[in-house]
């Protein structure tokens, strides 16, 4: 485990009312020196300001706008510190047991939504697999919307996700739901998915923040960017460097899709973080018919990965069925990113 990351010394700056008096500004600047942050006042010909640079935390922590004299606070980097491009300029890379996200490599992530029998999870992986995925994903714990709908097989769904990713030589990924049961999850999994309605559960970001495993962070339903970048930042915070947001649609007002598929959101990251980000068109559209093209708009707007669900059967699936793709559509699917990704420069990570 590794430690939290030192905190940073944070620049803002203090805009003072118009017509604020010599004594409130020199309060001011007493203040902000007497809790132990540097301040550096600026005299203007209508404005007064004072820079301040001190410990995120003591910044955070002080209500700098009551202050008597003081109109605005103005922060001058993004909260999101370790998530910006500010702190590291160059793309990162994570790499999930040997599959490298990030960089011009590109994350196939394939499977069914739930792990249902041995079987089905083998005859699905080895298609996907044949087709050029590079991931293999299933869920043993199921988020439904309704406490009667399949929840999931748990730990026995581990095993044979685990057991079939061995079997065909794919690292696998697998959401968690409960900070109680990360360890157990880290236990069987290369990479941790934190699934878009716990996209704000901090206390579970804080947990699988303290891992050493790959996290796939998907976007929450309501989130905007900012706030995926901010939960990102709890994962980082804790020393767990390896991060991949994911972009899987947003609630809209249009019932022709299940979400709306932001695929602005690809850019929009990539030019606020460093940390990579892949699409997922299967929950963003609900729509098999719509997956493709969805896939390929995401890798030519700079996605570092496609997650796409996959399924043998879809009618007999036992959660989401109708959003799956048949293995022979995949591979069809898979084709067509080569070509997207060889034409904006990116490669299928093997």
């Amino acid at each position: 485990m590794r430690d939290p990351p030192p905190h940073l010394a944070t620049p803002m700056i203090l805009v003072l009312q118009s017509g604020a008096s010599e004594e409130q500004i020199q309060h001011v600047v007493e203040r902000v020196e007497s809790l132990g942050m540097t301040a550096h006042l600026s005299r203007g010909t209508y404005r007064t300001i004072v820079g301040v640079i001190g410990d995120e935390r003591q910044l955070q922590e002080t209500p700098l706008e009551a202050i008597p004299g003081v109109a605005r606070v103005i922060s001058v980097m993004d909260p999101y510190k370790l998530a910006s491009r500010e702190s590291h300029p160059q793309p990162s890379v994570v790499d999930v047991a040997g599959v490298k996200i990030g960089g011009g490599h590109l994350a196939m992530i394939a499977g069914p939504c739930a792990v249902e029998s041995a079987e089905r999870m083998d005859s699905i992986a080895k298609a996907v697999k044949a087709a050029g995925a590079n991931i293999l994903r299933g869920g043993a714990f199921k988020p439904r919307t309704s406490p009667y709908a399949f929840q999931g097989h748990g730990e026995d769904g581990l095993k044979i996700l685990r057991d079939t990713g061995d079997r065909h030589g794919l690292p696998i990924v697998t959401e968690v739901m409960d900070p109680r049961r990360v360890e157990l999850v880290v236990k069987y999994t290369d990479m941790i998915q934190i699934g878009a309605r716990n996209m704000q559960n901090f206390v579970l970001l804080t947990e699988v923040g303290k891992t050493n495993k790959p996290v796939l962070l998907k976007r929450g339903m309501s989130a905007t960017v900012k706030d995926l970048l901010m939960s990102a930042e709890y994962i980082l915070s804790q020393g767990n460097p390896n991060v991949v947001l994911c972009e899987r649609g947003v609630k809209g007002f249009d019932s022709a899709t299940r979400n709306l598929y932001d695929v602005a959101a690809v850019p929009a990251v990539k030019a606020l973080s460093h940390l990579p980000i892949v699409v997922d068109p299967s929950h963003a559209t609900g729509r098999p018919d719509l997956i493709g093209p969805c896939a390929l708009a995401g890798v030519a707007a700079g996605a570092d990965g496609v997650h796409i669900e996959v399924h043998d059967c879809p009618e007999q699936a036992l959660s989401d069925g109708e959003q799956a793709l048949l293995p022979e559509r995949y591979a069809e699917v898979m084709q067509q990113i080569r070509r997207v990704a060889e034409a904006v420069g990116k490669s299928i990570s093997n």
